[in-house]
């Protein structure tokens, strides 16, 4: 059933609204010279999404969105929900091939680029990649005032009429999956998931119409969409997106416009605790940051609350667990101790449930995870949905976690990344929280690699500041681990390779030793 006045809306089009009626003066987004409120924002909405049904978009069709974030991202993705649809957003650092391939699997009818982002050629990428058989209209972001033009004579207001037609049920995104194992697969949530899911993050981290919330996870990502561009439409708070990343600039930003909101990945805050420049900022203003990319260093933790100089200060640090199949599913809440925080996840928020599968004598196991926010499905991939959420509703995770008394989840590791050495399970994570402790280690990676004698063995990619060598890190690890734990090889790199949502991609790390063994 559409939302009734009477309930909490539950699409994103009544959000919208319900967001412009409350707030309409409120700054919704700032970015550079451009500010554009609650208000502004949903006839900005609006106008587009007449001009994406003037171009052929039916309720139910698809979108895709390929672009870096910016308030017009907003209103193309939006505007899509508005006018009964589908958004897609697309990875903004895949090649032409890639979005090709989801614009056909998806049979998009739109696809909304930021023609000349990163010095590349967008449109003419896509084309010559595909014949785009699905497409009508390939739309470059700088047009969007083009595309409102073209419906305001052939939809007119009846474009209302479809966003009022859009119910709860109806799919409201496919965000693909990072597709680090194997090919991307697209995972389907519906409005009140979406809607549901971004409401519960903003009331436990506290958020309101007073906070400035910095959105420097992308867009296309579910932190930067769900936890970011819906949670500004129910909290009212203010949002400041982010197109690229740059360290300065960063905190630059965060001094000029009393940043009090700061969620991402754990290099955000590695890089600005690192960064040789920080003191030379005001980062005071920062109250609250939500970090999670499976396990998140301890130390961190303990950084980012200590006061400045030595750390960053912020007085609410939290932890979160979620993924692309079930975007949030535990979250520490405001006055949980420094220990909860450092060392869990958090529990699960209202509406999830959590299981540890087989637990071993230690408590680890398979985390599953059930309840309103695990995702619909794959997109046409019937047998993916069922090997990833079972009979009785549990998505499988491929994490492995513990929970204690209070519910509270720590992850320990990923299965596919625990190698077995003499004999014994070793878990990366915890080799890599006992060298994040290593002065001079600035982030760390471990992986298994094959060994005749033993099985496999430990090898650690270290990346540092100072002049550290192999055989300090190996010393420091004999001192805190067991000796089947620790890394007989060590080597240090400038950086490791992550996805862009904060997760280190060791399946590049293991394919880089192949030719060498």
């Amino acid at each position: 059933m559409p939302d009734s006045p009477s309930t909490s809306p539950r699409t994103l089009p009544a959000v919208l609204r319900a967001a412009a009626e409350r707030w309409g003066d409120h700054p919704a987004y700032v970015m550079d010279d451009r500010t554009v409120t609650f208000a502004q924002l949903l006839e900005l909405v609006r106008d587009t999404a007449r001009g994406y049904a003037a171009l052929g978009l039916e309720p139910g069709g698809r979108v895709v969105v390929w672009a870096p974030n910016s308030i017009d991202w907003v209103v193309a993705a939006l505007a899509t929900s508005y006018a009964g649809g589908t958004l897609v957003p697309a990875n903004s650092r895949y090649t032409g091939h890639e979005v090709a391939e989801i614009v056909d699997r998806t049979r998009a009818v739109l696809v909304v680029v930021d023609d000349g982002f990163l010095g590349r050629h967008q449109i003419a990428d896509l084309n010559a990649a595909s014949d785009l058989a699905s497409v009508h209209e390939i739309v470059d972001i700088a047009n969007l005032a083009w595309v409102a033009g073209l419906g305001e004579e052939t939809v007119g207001d009846g474009i209302d009429a479809r966003a009022d037609a859009v119910t709860p049920d109806d799919v409201a995104d496919i965000l693909f999956t990072s597709g680090t194992t194997g090919r991307p697969k697209g995972a389907m949530s519906s409005h009140h998931q979406t809607v549901g899911v971004a409401r519960a993050w903003g009331e436990l981290g506290g958020v309101t119409e007073e906070d400035r919330y910095l959105v420097v996870n992308p867009f296309f990502h579910s932190f930067g969409y769900k936890a970011g561009i819906v949670v500004g439409l129910t909290t009212g708070a203010t949002l400041y997106p982010v197109a690229t990343f740059d360290l300065d600039r960063t905190m630059l930003q965060i001094q000029d416009d009393r940043i009090s909101v700061l969620p991402g990945a754990p290099t955000i805050y590695q890089s600005l605790l690192n960064a040789p420049s920080r003191s030379g900022y005001d980062l005071s203003s920062l109250r609250l940051a939500v970090t999670g990319a499976a396990v998140v260093p301890v130390v961190l933790i303990e950084r980012m609350r200590a006061p400045s100089p030595e750390g960053l200060g912020i007085d609410n640090v939290v932890t979160a667990f979620g993924m692309t199949e079930a975007v949030v599913s535990t979250m520490c809440r405001e006055g949980d101790s420094a220990e909860v925080v450092a060392n869990t996840c958090g529990r699960a928020i209202p509406g999830m449930e959590t299981r540890i599968a087989a637990p071993s004598d230690q408590g680890a196991g398979e985390l599953l995870l059930r309840g309103e926010f695990v995702m619909l499905g794959y997109l046409d991939d019937p047998q993916a949905t069922s090997e990833a959420i079972d009979e009785d509703g549990w998505l499988h995770t491929g994490d492995v976690g513990v929970l204690d008394e209070a519910g509270n989840l720590t992850i320990t590791d990923r299965l596919k990344d625990m190698y077995i050495s003499g004999g014994f399970n070793v878990y990366p994570a915890e080799v890599e929280q006992a060298l994040m402790r290593l002065e001079g280690v600035n982030d760390v990676a471990v992986v298994g690699l094959p060994d005749e004698r033993m099985g496999e063995v430990g090898k650690a990619y270290v990346v540092s500041g100072s002049p550290l060598t192999a055989d300090d890190v190996i010393a420091f690890a004999r001192e805190r681990l067991a000796n089947f734990k620790v890394p007989r090889e060590v080597e240090f790199l400038d950086a490791l390779p992550r996805n862009l949502g904060g997760k280190v991609l060791k399946t590049a790390l293991r394919q880089a030793e192949e030719p060498a063994r």
